[in-house]
C-alpha cells in the first residue's frame, strides 16, 4: 500500500492498493474510490459489537478490498490533520475514540478504559479510548494542529481533557480537580483536568471539536422565538 495525504484544513489520504490489499474503517470516511474496490460490512463478533456500543462507536466495520490495483481515499470530518501511524510489535497507540479514520487490515482496534477511578468518573471523552495494535499503517484524525511531547518516567503534563489526542501505552492517565472553589466556578477552565504521566509519547490537539461545539452553542437558535 502506498499513500499520499492531500489538502489543507480538510485533508484526505489517498491509498493506492495492489490486488487483494484491504483497508478498514468504522465510519463513513470513504470519500472516493476506483470502481474495482469491493466493500463488505462486518460486525466483528458479538463481544466486539457490545464493546463498541459501550464506547459510543459504530457497531460495524467497513472492509474495502482491491480487485486488481485500486485507489481509495478517506477524508477528515473536521478541520485538522491526518496522521499516519506505523503500528507493530511494541508500537501500539491509544487514541481518542473519534480519532480513528482508516487502517490496513492487519491493524487491530480495541476499547481502552482508563484504570484510574477518577479518570473513569470524570474523564469524559478521555475515559473511553481506542487502542491500535497488530501490524500495519493506521490513519488518525487530529482536531486542529498536532503537538507532540516525549515524557520521561514520572514526568507529568496537565491537559484539558478534550486536547488529549493520544499516547503510547506506557503513559498513565488520571484526572485532577482544579484547586479552589473560586477557580472552579469562575476560572472558565472547568472542574477537572487530565494528568498524563510518562514515560511515553503524548499527542495533543489544539482545537478539539467538543470545545468548538461549546463555543458556538450560545449562537444556535433554540426554536422558541
Amino acid at each position: 500500500m502506498r499513500y499520499e495525504i492531500k489538502g489543507g484544513s480538510f485533508p484526505v489520504v489517498e491509498c493506492q492498493l495492489e490486488n487483494g490489499e484491504q483497508m478498514i474503517t468504522e465510519r463513513g470516511s470513504m470519500v472516493w474510490m476506483s470502481s474495482n474496490m469491493q466493500m463488505e460490512t462486518s460486525g466483528g463478533g458479538l463481544g466486539r459489537m457490545f464493546s463498541k456500543v459501550l464506547s459510543g462507536e459504530s457497531m460495524f466495520q467497513n472492509v474495502y478490498t482491491a480487485k486488481g490495483n485500486g485507489l481509495i481515499a478517506f477524508g477528515s470530518s473536521f478541520p485538522g490533520q491526518i496522521k499516519p501511524i506505523q503500528i507493530g510489535r511494541g508500537q501500539e497507540m491509544i487514541v481518542q475514540k473519534s480519532a480513528f479514520l482508516a487502517a490496513q487490515s492487519g491493524v487491530e482496534l480495541s476499547i481502552h478504559f482508563s484504570k484510574k477511578l477518577g479518570a473513569g468518573l470524570f474523564g469524559g471523552e478521555g475515559f473511553i479510548m481506542q487502542r491500535l495494535s497488530g501490524n500495519g499503517i493506521a490513519f488518525v484524525e487530529i482536531d486542529g494542529e498536532l503537538i507532540e511531547y516525549e515524557l520521561q518516567a514520572g514526568q507529568q503534563i496537565v491537559v484539558d481533557t478534550g486536547n488529549v489526542a493520544g499516547f503510547t501505552p506506557g503513559v498513565q492517565m488520571d484526572i485532577r480537580q482544579v484547586p479552589g472553589m473560586k477557580n472552579m466556578l469562575l476560572g472558565g477552565e472547568g472542574i477537572f483536568n487530565t494528568v498524563l504521566t510518562g514515560p511515553g509519547k503524548v499527542w495533543l490537539q489544539t482545537m478539539p471539536i467538543s470545545n468548538v461545539a461549546m463555543s458556538i452553542r450560545p449562537y444556535i437558535p433554540t426554536g422558541n422565538g
